[in-house]
Order: C-alpha cells, then structure tokens, then sequence
C-alpha cells in the first residue's frame, strides 16, 4: 500500500471514493435525503476544487499494489494557529480494520510535524462509529458543533483533537 499526493485532476478519485463509502458509514444515521444531499453539497467536483483552490485542502490517496483507491485523507494545515485540521479520512469498508485508516492519520501526522503544527483536529459525526477510531489515536473531544449546512439539515459533531 502507498499513500500519494493527488493533483487537481484528480479529484474524481476522491468524489468515487466518498460515493463508496459513505452509504456503508452514514446509512444507519442519516436519511437517505440527507446523505445525496450532503454528497453532492461536499463531493460534487466543483465543491472539491473549490476545497483544492480557496481553502488549500491537501489530498492523498492510498493505493494498493494494483494502483486500486483505498481510501483518502485531505487536511488542511495552519487551519487554527499551530493545527491542523484532518477535514476528511476515509476508507473502504472492506479494508476497515486493515491499518489503512491509522496509517493515513500517521501521514498526516508526519506532515504536521514537519510544518511545526502543535495539534491536529477534526469533526466527527456524534453517533458515528469512528469516533472510537478516533479515541484509539489519543484524540479527545475538546467541544460540541452543530452546523447548519443548508436545506435544514445540520451536522451534529464532536470536535476532536489530538497535541502531537
């Protein structure tokens, strides 16, 4: 497995990937309503340029042997003073439980360091299973967000943060 920097003609790998997983991650907490929604309010390839051009977003992908998407990761360093802030990490279903998410944290982790980052955070759906994923990398929820993201629908968040 490699985990690599994708370009901005790219982003389509991203967009499938989000349209893989998150049926499998969301079904059992949002409406079907809600998860096109948000899947076209967040992965439509013009809101992820606009992640990739305004807001500096950095994606890396991981791939298998056969150059086969796994799972991403994009963040966003400096997102507060000294943090980073990991805005998106997911992985196929059939390779949770495999290390790759923990190694796209690391990843991140390793870029953070080296651009002298004191933390890294992220927002985590309240009722979300990865949440404990989260807490197993030593994150700790440090603040409740609900965010109103349009067609009244919000996102009721823990925002968790780990001091590296």
């Amino acid at each position: 497995m490699r985990i690599i920097k994708i370009n901005k003609n790219q982003l389509q790998i991203i967009k499938d990937l989000a349209y893989a997983v998150w049926p499998l991650a969301y079904g059992e907490i949002l409406s079907k309503e809600q998860l096109k929604y948000m899947l076209e309010k967040f992965y439509s390839i013009e809101a992820l340029e606009s992640l990739w051009n305004e807001a500096k977003h950095v994606f890396y992908i991981a791939i298998d042997k056969k150059d086969k998407p796994l799972g991403f990761v994009s963040y966003e360093l400096n997102c507060k003073p000294e943090k980073t802030k990991i805005h998106r990490i997911y992985v196929l279903p059939e390779t949770q439980g495999t290390g790759l998410g923990k190694k796209l944290f690391y990843h991140v982790k390793e870029k953070a360091l080296e651009n002298n980052q004191k933390a890294i955070f992220l927002n985590v759906n309240k009722y979300n299973k990865a949440k404990f994923f989260y807490e197993k990398l030593g994150f700790e929820i440090v603040k409740e967000e609900v965010i109103d993201i349009g067609n009244n629908y919000v996102m009721d968040d823990y925002v968790m943060e780990v001091e590296i």
